[in-house]
Parts: structure tokens; sequence; C-alpha cells
């Protein structure tokens, strides 16, 4: 048994996804590369019995815990972490839910020292799920990183590989180069003027995916994004990241343009949509997970267009993740019913808010 990480460290460690690190698109919250690999001669885990997890759970333990660009690897079995821990791994983006429903035989190592930005799922859909985060828009550095540790992995793992199809994965939309490549856009624009279902239909007709912001299945609470490819197969790795940087590009620049026509044509009810989520935000005594990620998102939209100054960004985006229930309920240390979660997380954001201005709109237009 490796040693598995302290919840405590992690959750007091800097988070790649909201650990700003001079970021100059705060549209884009983080990008993602993700790879899935399999091991030879073992079915894949949703067909394996439970030795068969166990013996690939093993290896590849064994295996990413001495790649060198890891570092200071922490992880270990699943089942091993409370259920209150997995949804905390979740909510940080470092496993899927899917892994955290169903932890029998599955592992997860995460780089502590890095911010949280690389961490390997092991017995998920595939025998290895690799994922590097990088805060903003870094496709390129996340690539070269993650492709450095595969190759390490790979000279030690003997990898199912089709020189025809190239990896071979449970899912046929991941065979190919096993590459997901995805972007965490944050469009209140877009959303507030009412043109994100036309953004999304288009997207889709080039190939992306658009999910909410904890993936497949889940709301955009927030006016976050997930944009990401959904073909791996005939094209290579560049190809399939210059595609998705042409397409973001588009989204952003719609983005802006929303919030400028926004600004022009409707600033009054803009600003009092601001001014309303500062109120809750600083006052509040009762507020859910999904109305704090609705109501930060203004507040996130009033930093980006400077009725906020920007040095409370830092501030700001870390309560995107803070929020959410797993990490509400690791504050007290224990399991607790939503209705007390709302209480203590209005205490948490009006201590939070005590310490940020409330927005200054003179420089708008009325």
């Amino acid at each position: 048994m490796k040693e598995l990480m302290s919840i405590s460290s992690l959750v007091e460690s800097m988070c790649e996804m909201t650990h700003r690190a001079g970021s100059r698109r705060p549209i884009i919250m983080s990008t993602r590369i993700r790879l899935a690999r399999n091991l030879a001669h073992y079915p894949f885990p949703g067909w394996a019995k439970k030795a068969q997890r166990e013996e690939v759970l093993g290896q590849c333990l064994d295996v990413v815990m001495r790649v060198p660009k890891i570092k200071s690897p922490k992880g270990g079995r699943l089942e091993d972490l409370s259920e209150l821990h997995r949804q905390i791994l979740l909510e940080r983006h470092l496993i899927s839910r899917e892994l955290s429903c169903e932890p029998e035989g599955a592992g997860v190592i995460i780089s502590i020292s890095r911010n949280q930005a690389c961490s390997i799922m092991i017995n998920e859909e595939d025998h290895l799920r690799i994922q590097v985060l990088r805060n903003g828009l870094h496709l390129k550095r996340a690539w070269n990183f993650i492709d450095a540790i595969d190759n390490v992995i790979e000279q030690s793992l003997n990898y199912a590989y089709s020189k025809e199809l190239g990896y071979l994965t449970a899912c046929p939309t991941n065979v190919g180069t096993g590459l997901r490549a995805s972007a965490m856009l944050h469009l209140p624009g877009l959303v507030i003027s009412g043109q994100m279902d036309k953004v999304v239909r288009a997207v889709n007709q080039l190939g992306i995916a658009v999910r909410g912001i904890f993936g497949e299945g889940s709301d955009a609470s927030g006016s976050f994004f997930q944009i990401s490819n959904q073909q791996t197969l005939g094209e290579t790795e560049a190809e399939i990241l210059q595609r998705l940087r042409s397409v973001m590009s588009t989204i952003m620049e719609r983005e802006e343009d929303a919030r400028e026509t926004v600004l022009e044509k409707d600033s009054p009810k803009l600003m009092d949509k601001i001014g309303r989520a500062y109120g809750v935000l600083r006052h509040g005594r009762l507020i859910s997970s999904s109305e704090a990620m609705n109501r930060l998102s203004l507040i996130r939209l009033a930093i980006d267009i400077g009725s906020i100054r920007d040095e409370f960004r830092d501030l700001v985006d870390p309560l995107f993740i803070e929020c959410q229930p797993g990490h509400v309920q690791y504050m007290k240390n224990k399991e607790i019913e939503p209705t007390k979660r709302d209480v203590i997380r209005a205490s948490l954001l009006r201590q939070k808010f005590s310490k940020i201005p409330q927005p200054a709109f003179d420089h708008l237009k009325l």
C-alpha cells in the first residue's frame, strides 16, 4: 500500500484550477489534457474480475509513484478514503464522478507539489487516465508535460496498442490517440445575452463537446463550460490541440462581444445583477452551492469589467471550489445535511466578502 495523500494537505495547498499564476485571459479558467491508456493482456476495468483489477492497480501504483516528473506523489486505493474525502477530490477535478462512486479496486495518484496539476486515475473506465491541469490557456505546455509522463510510464507498462487503430480504449470514442483536451471557460456574457445555445450548436458541428463544470451530465453552474474534443481517431495530437485552440479563440471572441453588447445596451440590468449578487454574498445567511456559484460568477464578471479591483480575483476564484458541498463539510470534519451546509457556506462567504469592496459602476455607461 502506497502512502495515501493527506486530505488536509490537499485542501490547504494551492489548486492549479483556481491559482491564477498571472493568467492574462480570465475567460479561460483552466486547460486540461487527459490520456486514456490500457495494459495489454488485461480486460478493460468494466469487464475485469476483482483479482485482475487488483493486479492492474498494484502494477500501476508501483510504476506511477516512481515517475520523476510527478513531484511529491501521494496516492493509493480509493476505497481507503471516506465518501466525503472522495467528494473533495471530485470537486477539485482530480478524479471523475465515476471513480468516486466505484472505488473498489481503483486508485489515484496526485502531484501535490505542483499545485495538484497532475493526477492519474487507475481502473476508472480505462486502466489509466492520466491528466494534467494548467491555469489559463496552456494547451501546448500541458501536452508537453503529459507526453513526457506518458513516455516514462510506457517504458515500464505494456500498453494495449494497435498499429492500425492506435491506443485501444474501453470506449470507442477514445480509440486512437486516447487524447481528450479541454478548457474550462467562464461565459456569463453569452449566458446573460441568451446566445449560449447557439454557440453550443455551432461547436457541436465541429466535433467539439460542451459540458457543465463537472463534465458529462453536470449543469453549467456559474456560467462555466467545459469545451473538449470528441474525436480521437484519425487525427494527430497536434491537430486535435490546434482545432480546439481555434474553437476556443472563437468562443472567447464571442464572449467578449457579448459582454460589450450587454454593457452598451443594458448596463443598468447588469449592474443590478452584480449589485444583488454582492449583497447576497456579503450579507446572506442561507446560500446553496448552486446559488453561490451563480452569484460568484457575477462577481468574477465584475472583476473582469473593472467594477472590482483585479487584486480580489485571487480571493474570489478559490471560492468556486471552497463552496462545494464536500469542502463545506470538511470545514466541520463531518457529514452535514444540506440546510446546515447552506448556513455554513453563507458564513464563509460573509467572512470572505467582508474583505472585498462593493462594486463601483462609475466607469460604465448608463
